[in-house]
């Protein structure tokens, strides 16, 4: 995720998520605690589905990368170590061959070593990525050959200087490696592993004949998780993409929402003037809610920011969407100073964590139902100390 991815109809796919967003709870995380968990849908979701999932969920974002490199194996398998109940395996960019691999971004400048390879030293270049200029080297340059000679990186290194330590260690994994890892730990873990990828700018990739949907959606039929109740939820910032899967998967799928005076990509590509602000609006919310079950907005659409970077008023998203049947899992959830409210942080180091335990409890307060989270382990303890309240 990043800052801004037979058929049944769209019906009974928002009925499937209504049920999860209110069947699961204290039974399933083996809590007496009381909260809107406690609480049952009538939707039948079968073994494995969404239903099963607790309630507020615990989604690793790009793993656990509070703790490992993101997007690799290690930040993958830690998370399911620290309880998340849904790893986000992963952000999918193409190579030039065609393959879907797991990174943050197109460019791998900041989260690998190609830079320490002089065989690639011609590869970088500048690119316009989203009406954004952007230098380094980008995936789609590459085959998947040579993109398994490079090795992961931390990203953030002036937050995560501990997390520098794994670099080197593990190989951008593709998305094909990450449907047969999600088998192997389900059957080792004798329980249903979730994955939650996100298809990463798809305009500029349709553009270049490397269309996204398609791939995916062959790669699930391939591996049969390309139905309703399949372990796999499909995320993007851009809603047509968010569409395009509606008419090839039955996955349930999800659209990220960044902050409210932006536009999606492919509504600037297509001269559609609507913002994020409008697709909030309960005419917005039940138009998405026509070919989705969910979003994904930014937290401070769910709790604005005074200028201080403060905790301000909530707002009447949760409400609006859950009126619709649409659930929320808002991103992103760190331990780290900088990334929390101002007044939940302690210090002023940028590594040092703050009161991470306030603001999950802040925001689960407000309804949501789960959060994507850096830090699986803060999260879960959270969701404890929430539901047993």
């Amino acid at each position: 995720m990043g800052s801004q991815d037979a058929h049944t109809d769209g019906t009974g796919r928002r009925a499937l998520l209504g049920a999860a967003m209110l069947g699961a709870g204290g039974a399933v995380l083996g809590l007496s605690g009381t909260a809107r968990a406690a609480t049952t849908g009538s939707a039948g979701h079968g073994k494995g589905g969404l239903g099963s999932l607790p309630v507020p969920t615990v989604i690793g974002h790009r793993g656990a990368s509070g703790y490992r490199p993101e997007h690799t194996f290690g930040s993958y398998q830690l998370a399911l170590d620290l309880g998340a109940d849904i790893v986000e395996a992963g952000d999918l960019v193409p190579t030039r061959d065609g393959h879907l691999v797991c990174r943050h971004e197109p460019e791998i400048g900041g989260t690998t070593d190609v830079a320490d390879h002089k065989e690639f030293a011609d590869r970088r270049t500048t690119k316009v990525l989203d009406g954004v200029s952007v230098t380094g080297w980008f995936t789609e340059d590459f085959t998947l050959a040579e993109l398994k000679t490079l090795r992961a990186i931390e990203r953030i290194p002036a937050n995560r200087p501990h997390n520098t330590l794994y670099n080197g260690r593990w190989e951008i994994p593709t998305f094909e490696e990450v449907l047969k890892w999600q088998d192997e730990q389900t059957r080792r873990r004798g329980k249903q592993v979730w994955i939650y990828p996100e298809t990463k700018h798809p305009t500029y990739f349709r553009k270049l004949g490397l269309g996204l949907e398609e791939r995916v959606a062959k790669l699930l039929h391939k591996h049969g998780k390309d139905r309703r109740n399949s372990p796999v939820i499909l995320q993007s910032f851009e809603p047509t993409s968010i569409q395009r899967l509606n008419k090839l998967v039955d996955n349930p799928l999800v659209v990220l929402l960044s902050a409210a005076n932006t536009r999606p990509f492919d509504f600037v590509e297509t001269g559609d003037p609507r913002t994020v602000a409008d697709l909030i609006t309960p005419k917005g919310l039940r138009e998405i809610a026509g070919y989705a079950q969910g979003i994904g907005p930014t937290l401070d659409l769910v709790v604005t920011k005074k200028a201080d970077g403060s905790l301000d008023k909530e707002t009447t998203l949760v409400a609006d969407a859950h009126k619709v049947g649409l659930i929320l899992h808002p991103y992103t959830m760190r331990n780290e100073n900088p990334f929390l409210p101002a007044e939940y942080r302690k210090g002023t180091d940028a590594d040092a964590y703050g009161d991470a335990f306030g603001a999950f409890q802040r925001y689960f307060a407000t309804g949501i139902d789960g959060v994507f989270t850096d830090n699986p382990d803060t999260g879960v303890l959270a969701r404890q100390d929430f539901v047993n309240r």
